[in-house]
């Protein structure tokens, strides 16, 4: 097992870092984003070689060396050097994780000349970077298929591209989500349906638009069936899951699950939470419960977003998105992302406090709130907010990762007791 690229899954002990967390080696960075170049995060190093050594000793190998070089083709090299010397012998599990395209926006000028000159400078430099950093992640990604081609290793093979969201919404977006709504940072449909395919001779129906419910948990226990992983044997028992066995959906277009929690946030279920970025004084919101259920209440600063069938239910203190507008697409030109005042002030995006459902057979765009039409929809999907509440753990809200900037480098900053 080998991960590249940017880790963002927690770092705070050690033991929270990826060789320690099932990968044999790691090349990346631990955080969510840095500096292309010099790999650097407000001015601190994060990039490192992690490995065990013959001896079972970890080793955090800080790539000091690698300054100056473009980490989108750092991750892609790597890729295709543990490609050409794995041992056949045995399964491979690859993780790829770019950085490209998260800000910050950067990328040489002859990438921008070779991949985006076609796109005019003005009025938007940077969607020409950004076009720029795309081709060069696509780049790589043909150089690692290449690779499994001349290694005899694509025909077992299950080859899956997917993202973690959606083109950022606002003024300093360079991406775009068009025709859906919203973008990154909103549950709306333009920052959480992306894009996804998967290519294997494996597959027993391909050539076609899969239009199935998936989530991004779906995929480890669907590598682990496929795997022949058997968890009753580990050292430690597995923790109940929340994805589903998504290989039949996949690779038959068969329906697997018709249910998907988009977000449950409840203020008490958070320690310490009086400083929640998102809390400000609004009026308490009582969530009509089925009777059998236990109440629940939703404070201020709380959200729940639901999609179940063709539904989407969005309620509580949520960000407000709109839409971006068709001739910006035809113009190369991503001024104001569509929001609905035509305001460049992405600060101007408003929270909002209202329940909205939108039945997405009909309306993919979510123009329409038909909450106001269809009560016993509404009902029947928040009376599903207790059954996942009872499934929480209570969680410290921690932004002490700063605690962990020593000596111009990154690390974990609690020791293990």
């Amino acid at each position: 097992t080998h991960g590249m690229g940017k880790r963002h899954c927690g770092m705070y002990t050690w033991d929270h870092t990826p060789a320690k967390r099932g990968f044999d080696t790691f090349f990346g960075l631990y955080l969510g984003a840095q500096d292309y170049f010099s790999h650097k995060r407000s001015g601190d190093l994060d990039f490192r070689s992690d490995y065990h050594d013959e001896n079972g000793n970890f080793i955090d190998d800080l790539r000091r060396d690698l300054d100056g070089q473009y980490n989108t083709r750092l991750f892609s090299d790597e890729a295709v050097e543990r490609i050409a010397t794995h041992n056949q012998t045995n399964p491979l599990f690859l993780y790829l994780s770019y950085t490209a395209p998260h800000n910050p926006y950067d990328v040489s000028k002859q990438d921008i000349k070779k991949y985006a000159s076609h796109i005019k400078k003005k009025p938007n430099k940077g969607r020409q970077k950004y076009a720029a950093m795309i081709s060069v992640m696509d780049e790589g990604i043909g150089k690692v298929v290449e690779s499994l081609k001349e290694n005899d290793m694509m025909k077992n093979t299950l080859l899956v591209f997917l993202s973690d969201n959606g083109a950022v919404y606002g003024a300093d977006g360079q991406g775009s989500n068009y025709p859906l709504r919203g973008g990154k940072h909103s549950l709306f449909e333009g920052g959480v349906k992306t894009v996804t395919f998967v290519n294997s001779p494996l597959l027993h129906k391909t050539g076609y638009t899969n239009t199935n419910l998936l989530d991004v948990t779906d995929w480890y226990t669907t590598f682990q069936k496929m795997a022949g992983d058997e968890p009753e044997i580990h050292s430690k028992p597995q923790l109940p899951l929340d994805g589903v066995d998504m290989w039949d959906t996949i690779s038959n277009d068969k329906p697997g699950r018709d249910e998907i929690l988009g977000n449950l946030y409840l203020q008490s279920m958070i320690r310490g939470s009086n400083d929640h970025e998102f809390l400000e004084k609004r009026d308490v919101v009582e969530v009509q419960e089925d009777k059998e259920d236990e109440s629940v209440t939703m404070e201020p600063g709380d959200y729940f977003s639901l999609r179940w069938k063709n539904w989407k239910l969005m309620t509580g203190t949520y960000l407000s998105q709109g839409w971006i507008k068709e001739d910006q697409i035809k113009k190369d030109k991503i001024e104001n992302n569509g929001y609905k005042d035509s305001s460049k002030d992405r600060s101007k995006q408003k929270f909002e406090n209202v329940t909205m459902l939108f039945d997405l057979s009909e309306d993919p765009r979510e123009t329409t709130n038909v909450a106001s039409d269809n009560p016993d929809v509404v009902q029947t999907m928040m009376g599903k907010i207790s059954g996942y509440k009872e499934k929480m753990t209570k969680v410290n809200k921690s932004r002490s990762s700063r605690k962990g900037r020593k000596g111009g480098v990154w690390n974990p900053w609690v020791e293990k007791s």
